[in-house]
């Protein structure tokens, strides 16, 4: 057991690089809010963090939370979380929008 505590260290700590992201530039605007992930946001604007409730699949999450931010005229969103509630069938999501 004790001679692998050095491979399992090992491991553990190559894991942890695998989680860090350059920053890359977001695409350019366009007429409607593109998601990005969190290491395009890099020099836009944060906005606000909205959040929807629906009934429906994750997908449905995200067309909610694009309709949203397109209302808002947000340039970009990105998507923090998108799960279950409780009650059968219904999905909560949550994001952060930015802006040029």
């Amino acid at each position: 057991m004790h001679r692998f505590t050095p491979l399992f260290l090992a491991l553990s700590l190559s894991g942890c690089s695998m989680l860090q992201n350059t920053p890359h530039p977001a695409p350019p605007v366009s007429n409607q809010p593109q998601e990005i992930s969190r290491n395009q946001t890099a020099g836009l604007q944060k906005m606000e963090t909205i959040s929807v409730m629906v009934r429906g699949s994750p997908m449905d999450v995200e067309s909610e939370i694009k309709a949203k931010a397109a209302a808002m005229k947000a340039d970009y969103y990105v998507i923090l979380l998108d799960d279950e509630t409780v009650v059968p069938g219904q999905r909560y999501g949550q994001a952060i929008l930015y802006r040029q």
